[in-house]
């Protein structure tokens, strides 16, 4: 692949309070989350049933339904932003993300995979989605570099691999139809019925991940600038594009092995959070994390209330949001035609 200029130099104001104002989106985001439902909980309805004067109900609720499903939309949001805030930056193409090159279809591959193989060790899933993440994105990138494609043709060859990927979810699926409980909303993604002992695992993996992807916020900022400009900065191109990919792998297959394939989180929450923080890492990693946090937690509460009592996989939701913003993105590009690199 050729070496590519860095595609998001925009400037933008560095006044607007970018972290304070994606914090109380989050905890907003997060109360919505936790109150909103089939039943809503007031905090003194809630108060009450921690104190023991209200209905244990209410409180068996909240800590086995509620709280788990909005810890599974924060670190899937927050995990799957982060991913694609790398992946943009490390490969320069504004419109890759985990979904749309194919990791997430990695990931859930690897995890159904693991489901059918290794039934009795269910602790296996996040590694094993991992796995699928980091292979799934190292053949994409592979395959740019051997044909050294320009950014559309790269993301089009991780939609081909997507397709033959998600393809092999479905044969495994098929051919074992006990391998997974809920295929189809896994197909989707959805965080309903997540389980807060489920989310230790994948946890510890996307907290690993965050911490390697701000430790190499610098590396990923020179890496953004073009192979030729890292190398003159003396930078260890290929060493830190791996370290790199390999941190969103590990985000996006721990999201997956909880959430199933949630899409387009990684491809619209850093194109928004970079317009309020520029492309600078050091302010983008945060603000793009709490504002994917966010941004899951409030697409799982429009898909539990828009069609109540009925609810939807939130990864509906997201797909309609996400595909017509994809779509704008790449006729803002006039679908590639003055992309050389």
């Amino acid at each position: 692949m050729k070496s590519l200029p860095n595609t998001f130099t925009e400037k933008k104001p560095n006044s607007f309070p970018a972290l304070p104002v994606s914090v109380g989106l989050f905890l907003l985001a997060a109360a919505l989350s936790l109150s909103l439902g089939s039943t809503f909980f007031s905090p003194a309805q809630l108060w009450k049933a921690a104190s023991g004067a209200g209905d244990p109900a209410v409180l068996r609720i909240f800590l086995h339904v509620r709280l788990p499903r909005t810890c599974a939309c924060i670190l899937a949001g927050s995990a799957l932003s982060i991913s694609g805030v790398i992946i943009q930056s490390v490969l320069g193409n504004p419109l890759a993300g985990p979904n749309i090159i194919g990791v997430n279809a990695g990931a859930g591959f690897f995890a159904v995979l693991c489901t059918a193989l290794l039934p009795a060790w269910p602790g296996a899933v996040p590694t094993a989605a991992f796995l699928g993440a980091l292979a799934a994105i190292l053949l994409v990138y592979g395959i740019a570099r051997a044909t050294r494609a320009s950014r559309i043709t790269l993301v089009l060859s991780g939609v081909a691999v997507s397709s033959i990927l998600s393809a092999g979810i479905d044969a495994v699926v098929t051919l074992i139809p006990d391998t997974l409980t809920g295929a189809a909303s896994f197909r989707i993604g959805g965080v309903s019925g997540v389980a807060m002992q489920s989310l230790a695992v994948p946890g510890a993996y996307i907290l690993i991940g965050a911490v390697l992807a701000f430790s190499l916020r610098y590396e990923m900022d020179i890496l953004s600038l073009g192979d030729d400009m890292a190398k003159s900065l003396g930078l260890r191109v290929g060493g830190y594009r791996f370290c790199l990919l390999l941190t969103a792998a590990i985000l996006a297959g721990a999201a997956v092995s909880f959430a199933g394939l949630l899409g387009f989180v990684g491809l619209i929450v850093p194109h928004g959070a970079r317009f309020f923080t520029g492309s600078e890492s050091r302010r983008l990693l945060p603000v793009a994390a709490l504002v994917g946090a966010a941004f899951v937690c409030v697409c799982d509460v429009l898909a539990r209330m828009l069609f109540a009592p009925f609810e939807l996989p939130v990864g509906i939701v997201m797909s309609f949001l996400g595909g017509p913003f994809f779509l704008y993105l790449l006729i803002r590009r006039k679908g590639g035609r003055s992309d050389n690199g």
